[in-house]
Parts: structure tokens; C-alpha cells; sequence
């Protein structure tokens, strides 16, 4: 993948479907929505150059669909199950070369997470980078997102047949990880190789531990982890 990897687009998975959670999107955490959350944070990026958020087209997430609209936040409606042909239709949708990959689950989600994302994969060739999850680094769960070319995703798409595959749209990549180069890193600071910190919201108990903390949008990531006390050494 030579050349320069731009423009690059965050793409923001959403629904208001979800059964662990119903209405999560919507939930407000500190009197904010939580999708106003992960846009608020992503929006302090200083990488991206756009943002849209891609949700199912069901009569439910209209009301998702409306709320966006009226924040002026770029959105479409596209597959409720076939999440792979959503995120290539937003991809499309806004001519981006490359693609961040990004959850609305995760309302602590850190602008610079994102920036030390793209500056990885520039500097490192692969197809595919992450730092979202503490798989074979250090992060916080939560913090990060995933990035691969829009080629790539756009191939995945011709290839990706179990429906796993389409739910969950870059399961492709690691049910066939030998044979795609997957990079990831750790942080930089010690006090950020916090792997044992879950910081997205999957279930009730999730956004009751986070309501409960003096939380802002506006937070960097070293005032929010200062917030969980550390579980034994972690350092990088």
C-alpha cells in the first residue's frame, strides 16, 4: 500500500435495535446522548478528514436517523444485519480512501487514539491496524478504532459470505488473519497500559458504572483512566 492513505473517513456503526441495551445510542450519559458522545470526541481529532455515521435502515433508528440530522452530523441508513454493505455504502458515500472503523459503544472514544492510529499505519505497512481492544497490546478497551483501506473493505465485501462475516464486518479479516498483515501497538505512557480497563458500553451494568463518575465530553484520556484505579502493574 504505497502512497499517501487519505482522505480518511471515520465511519460510526449506531442502532437503537441493540437487545442488551435497547435505545442505547440515544441513552444520555451527563445529560448527552451517548452518539453525541463518541461524534463530540471524535470531532477532536486532528486526522480525520470527515465523519459520518452509518445506522439501519429501520423504522426504530429513524428516530436515530432524525436526531443526527437535526446536529447537522452527516448519517445514512443502509442494512440492519448486513453491517459490511453499510460500511462500504458509507465509504462510498464519502469517497474515502481509507477507513476508520469506529463503534458507537464507545462514548469515551479519544480523539488522539485516533491520530496515534492513523500515524501507526502510515508508518508501519499493513492492511489492517487497530487499537480499540487490548488484543496483543495495551490499550483500553474503549479508546481506540480499527483502519484498512477502502479497497480493502470494498473486497471484503465481494468475499464475506458467512453471515458473521456481514454482522460483524471485519470478522473477514480475522477468520483469514494469514493472510492479512494485522499491526497494533501500545501506548506510549505508562499510565495508558491499562488492558484491564472496559470502557464501552455492551450492557445495563456498563452505562451504570460510567453515570456514576464525574465524566466530560470534553476529558482527555489520562483525567478519565485517573478514574479507575489500577489493578495491579500494568505498564508497558
Amino acid at each position: 500500500m504505497a502512497g499517501v492513505k487519505a482522505p480518511y473517513v471515520a465511519i460510526v456503526q449506531a442502532r437503537l435495535g441493540s437487545s442488551r441495551l435497547p435505545l442505547k445510542s440515544l441513552l444520555c450519559l451527563r445529560d448527552l446522548p451517548l452518539i453525541d458522545w463518541v461524534i463530540t470526541r471524535l470531532q477532536s481529532s486532528k486526522r480525520l478528514d470527515g465523519l459520518i455515521v452509518a445506522i439501519p435502515d429501520t423504522p426504530l433508528d429513524q428516530v436515530l436517523y432524525e436526531h443526527l440530522a437535526r446536529r447537522g452530523i452527516p448519517c445514512l441508513m443502509g442494512s440492519e444485519n448486513d453491517v459490511l454493505s453499510r460500511y462500504c455504502l458509507a465509504a462510498r458515500e464519502t469517497k474515502a480512501k481509507t477507513v476508520i472503523r469506529v463503534c458507537a459503544d464507545n462514548p469515551l472514544i479519544w480523539g488522539e487514539a485516533v491520530d496515534r492510529l492513523i500515524d501507526h499505519y502510515e508508518r508501519h505497512p499493513c492492511d489492517y491496524a487497530y487499537n480499540h481492544v487490548p488484543r496483543d497490546n495495551r490499550w483500553p478497551d474503549g479508546l481506540g478504532a480499527e483502519i484498512l483501506p477502502a479497497d480493502l473493505l470494498f473486497g471484503i465485501e465481494k468475499k464475506a459470505f458467512e453471515s458473521s462475516q456481514r454482522e460483524h464486518c471485519l470478522n473477514y479479516i480475522w477468520d483469514n488473519r494469514h493472510h492479512f498483515r494485522i499491526s497494533t501497538f501500545d501506548p506510549e505512557e505508562p499510565w495508558l497500559c491499562r488492558p484491564d480497563l472496559k470502557l464501552d458500553i455492551d450492557r445495563p451494568s456498563d452505562f451504570a458504572r460510567l453515570a456514576r463518575l464525574p465524566l466530560d465530553p470534553a476529558m482527555d484520556a489520562k483525567s478519565i483512566v485517573a478514574l479507575f484505579p489500577a489493578k495491579g502493574e500494568n505498564g508497558c
